[in-house]
């Protein structure tokens, strides 16, 4: 398989999905191949082709958006793996661990993703951020913030989100979002105060 990103410290498979150019991530430990599927967005049995060859050991969700969780049911059951997600959304399964700022999800060999809760774009929106890899849902994208629907108050929420957790990592975190293209830290950051003066 080609992955879209291959290291001794991590290896990521970006499956995209539906019209809505969904990605939806594996991440696996090199030396176990134990991994984690984040977002189960559309198309189930194409995201389960995408897993092959790794041992999924359970379900991320970065929000509750539709678009991130028509398939969770389906891979839910095919899977039989436990869901993580924040509490403060409705998910069409339970969730079976419950996620908070800073908590922190183990996987293969010394693998470690730590949770940002980064409320905004939904009120439990999170970004998962495994060594110098962040997967950030609908929160950060190439060129600004996720959606806010022309609030005032989300819109600081989210920039809030993006300032105080994220900018604040190393200008070489790779940043894979819920749709479209990578960037990096490093590339977003500096157009921070041209996102606040347009409001979106």
């Amino acid at each position: 398989m080609n992955h879209h990103y291959e290291g001794d410290d991590l290896i990521v498979r970006k499956i995209r999905v539906g019209n809505m150019e969904n990605n939806t991530y594996v991440v696996e430990c090199p030396a176990t191949h134990d991994a984690l599927l984040v977002d189960g967005c559309y198309e189930a049995d194409r995201i389960l082709a995408g897993t092959e060859g790794a041992k999924v050991v359970g379900i991320v969700q970065t929000h509750a958006h539709y678009d991130h969780v028509d398939a969770l049911p389906e891979l839910k059951n095919k899977l039989g793996v436990p869901v993580y997600a924040h509490p403060g959304e409705d998910y069409p399964v339970p969730i079976d661990v419950e996620l908070s700022d800073g908590d922190t999800i183990s996987f293969g060999r010394d693998n470690d993703v730590v949770v940002l809760h980064t409320p905004g774009h939904t009120p439990g929106g999170v970004c998962l951020l495994i060594g110098k890899h962040l997967v950030s849902g609908d929160t950060l994208f190439p060129g600004g913030p996720g959606n806010t629907r022309g609030d005032d108050k989300l819109f600081d929420q989210i920039i809030e989100s993006i300032e105080s957790k994220l900018f604040t990592l190393p200008d070489d975190t790779r940043v894979y979002p819920g749709h479209g293209d990578d960037t990096t830290i490093g590339t977003e950051r500096p157009h921070l105060d041209e996102w606040k003066d347009r409001r979106w």
